[in-house]
């Protein structure tokens, strides 16, 4: 399966910061905002990725990940010049994916549970073995208004899906986590764009459930799900990572620990990544962790 990291857009609602940086570029307490959805892939298995930003923010991307290497990945880019919908990042992304299925996953999202990386997996052989062409991870929110939102059988077959209902159906937010099959590469270019001229995600989502193909996955109790777009939003996030990670003494969403831990790179290559940020409490806890799991 082939990733796709959406990060572009304006930030607008968290102006004035992000004029001048984008905002998945912004630190979520001791680490960028990207890396979070980058972990989500890497827990996943998925080490082909593309992060698609705008014209101005890909270089920035590029000197922070480079080609992904040390850490055991391919790493891409792409460009969104305007931001004309989430399902243009299967249009942009064609070739990236190929003839694969596809994972996307929003720049600002923030996942952590337990579990989460074998529930990912499973996820993915489901679509590899066909038993779905689509599979969404749906959170239980108190305000499903605010979203879209999903309903699913007892089997989690998808029954609808609906964008910012006023009677919801269900209390199941869509989050920012998206399998698909390889169809949707051919579904997102044949969208037509909505009144807003963007290319809806929801209306890809739809196609799948019109053809009884799409699942709902319910993250459940005791899962964090977190946007990051607005000022609040984004220190909550940053609360929520300081408190877990000084209380457990783990660092959440730490790509170099997951790389190693996912085989991607040995210990020895860990630490060295951890070597190079030794300044930093961040670069000391890699360098710990490497020695550990060496023995």
């Amino acid at each position: 399966m082939k990733g796709i990291i959406l990060a572009g857009g304006s930030g607008t609602r968290l102006h004035p910061i992000t004029r001048a940086v984008s905002k998945q570029l912004l630190p979520v307490y001791d680490k960028p905002m990207v890396y979070y959805p980058l972990s989500v892939l890497m827990l996943a298995g998925i080490r082909d990725i593309l992060v698609i930003s705008t014209p101005q923010d890909v270089p920035a991307f590029q000197r922070l990940l480079g080609d992904g290497g040390e850490l055991g990945l391919r790493i891409g880019y792409a460009v969104q010049l305007e931001p004309n919908g989430l399902a243009e990042a299967f249009v942009i992304g064609a070739e990236h994916v190929g003839s694969d299925p596809a994972a996307l996953v929003l720049g600002d999202n923030i996942f952590h549970g337990p579990g989460f990386s074998g529930l990912l997996q499973r996820s993915i052989a489901e679509i590899e073995a066909g038993d779905a062409g689509c599979i969404l991870f749906g959170y239980a929110v108190r305000d499903p208004q605010r979203y879209g939102v999903a309903e699913a059988d007892a089997d989690g077959r998808l029954l609808s899906i609906e964008e910012k209902p006023a009677l919801p159906r269900s209390n199941r937010a869509v989050t920012g986590l998206y399998f698909y099959d390889n169809d949707v590469v051919g579904i997102a270019a044949g969208l037509r764009p909505s009144a807003r001229g963007e290319l809806e995600i929801t209306d890809v989502n739809r196609a799948y459930l019109e053809r009884g193909d799409a699942k709902l996955v319910d993250l459940g109790r005791g899962f964090a799900w977190l946007d990051t777009g607005t000022h609040e939003s984004l220190l909550e996030a940053g609360e929520y990572v300081r408190v877990l990670e000084n209380r457990q003494g783990v660092r959440i969403a730490c790509i170099e620990e997951i790389a190693m831990r996912m085989g991607f790179i040995d210990p020895a290559a860990c630490y060295a990544l951890g070597e190079r940020q030794a300044k930093s409490g961040y670069g000391e806890y890699v360098m710990d962790v490497a020695k550990t799991f060496a023995g």
